[in-house]
């Protein structure tokens, strides 16, 4: 049988949602590497909406499982309905709702709250030992929730700092390569925390992917 993935978006767009192609080119690896996915994202609302032409906020609200469903093209589900039994892994991209919508890293640091679905999403798959992957500032929300973590975000000197202060252990990495904490069952990659192109953004969701199906599979 396949192995299936779950996928937890947080929107639809880098300034205020998922990072688009961090999130299609992970969709894109996890099928040609042979497994399947199930895209899910919480139902709330965003925690603001970003002209993407201007850069500037917007007055009106969206809602992130509606944004994230514009990637999924529909086939998307509630957060609150994931399952940790019926998946073999889960991966989160980037992109600014990563840390706005799935927790409040971009707006207090280290002192960061995570979403409860989010975070329950994360401790139900750790406790039964399945991979998790995060992609670009992501990996922050690991950080966060399990602490006790190697993982990275790139290079970036202050944000490799914070996650060292939420009791994780950074690991500098360039375009395309990966950390994998193999006690945990953790991969990160940096992607666009980085300055990448969108081959590289490939390369690095291939490569995360590829991680994750070594660890379901025991081959590290």
């Amino acid at each position: 049988m396949k192995k299936k993935i779950a996928v937890v978006l947080s929107g639809c767009g880098v300034y205020d949602g998922s990072e688009i192609h961090e999130a299609t080119l992970t969709l894109y690896a996890i099928d040609r590497n042979g497994a399947e996915y199930q895209i899910f994202a919480p139902d709330i609302e965003q925690h603001d909406v970003v002209n993407h032409l201007t850069g500037k906020n917007m007055n009106e609200t969206r809602n992130v499982l509606v944004e994230a469903a514009r990637i999924a093209r529909g086939n998307i589900l509630a957060l609150n309905t994931f399952d940790a039994k019926n998946y073999d892994a889960i991966i989160f991209p980037g992109g600014l709702g990563a840390a706005k919508n799935l927790c409040t890293y971009a707006l207090n640091g280290i002192n960061c709250t995570v979403n409860t679905e989010v975070a329950d999403a994360i401790k139900s798959m750790a406790k039964l030992k399945k991979p998790i992957g995060a992609l670009c500032i992501s990996p922050v929300i690991i950080a966060k929730v399990l602490a006790n973590v190697e993982l990275t975000i790139g290079n970036d000197a202050n944000t490799a700092n914070d996650v060292s202060q939420m009791g994780a252990t950074h690991k500098n990495t360039v375009n395309g390569e990966v950390a994998v904490d193999i006690k945990n069952r953790i991969v990160t990659n940096p992607c666009y925390m980085l300055n990448a192109s969108i081959a590289q953004i490939g390369e690095g969701a291939d490569n995360v992917v590829k991680s994750i199906l070594k660890l379901i599979d025991n081959y590290y």
